[in-house]
């Protein structure tokens, strides 16, 4: 293929520089002699993509009381059991909203607290 383009699906991979401190290089390096990491780029490439995962960006839903209450109680329904922030994150709602309904579903005696 004289003078053809290869089309590759793949995304390029770009360099970054970052300066790391003697003592974090030195950590990098003891990972590496323990067979963990095969190089320093390879502890890096592997750090970004941890933290990537790490850091969800939640979107809010626009959803009315009522109809948050609803999935509230279908999530707990579905789950048994779950903390405030999660109901938050999975139904993408608001977390102050979420402990709002929670409070009220209490009270109403349709969710129950454990301890």
């Amino acid at each position: 293929m004289t003078g053809a383009k290869s089309e590759s699906k793949t995304p390029l991979a770009k360099a970054v520089g970052t300066k790391v401190t003697t003592r974090e290089i030195e950590e990098i390096n003891g990972l590496i002699e323990a067979g963990i990491y095969l190089s320093v780029s390879d502890f890096i490439r592997e750090a970004v993509r941890d933290k990537l995962r790490a850091i969800k960006v939640i979107k809010i839903q626009d959803i009315d009381y009522e109809s948050a209450k609803r999935e509230i109680l279908g999530y707990y329904r579905s789950y048994n059991e779950a903390y405030d922030y999660e109901v938050a994150n999975d139904l993408e709602l608001d977390y102050e909203l979420v402990c709002e309904i929670t409070d009220e579903l209490e009270r109403e005696g349709r969710l129950g607290v454990t301890k």
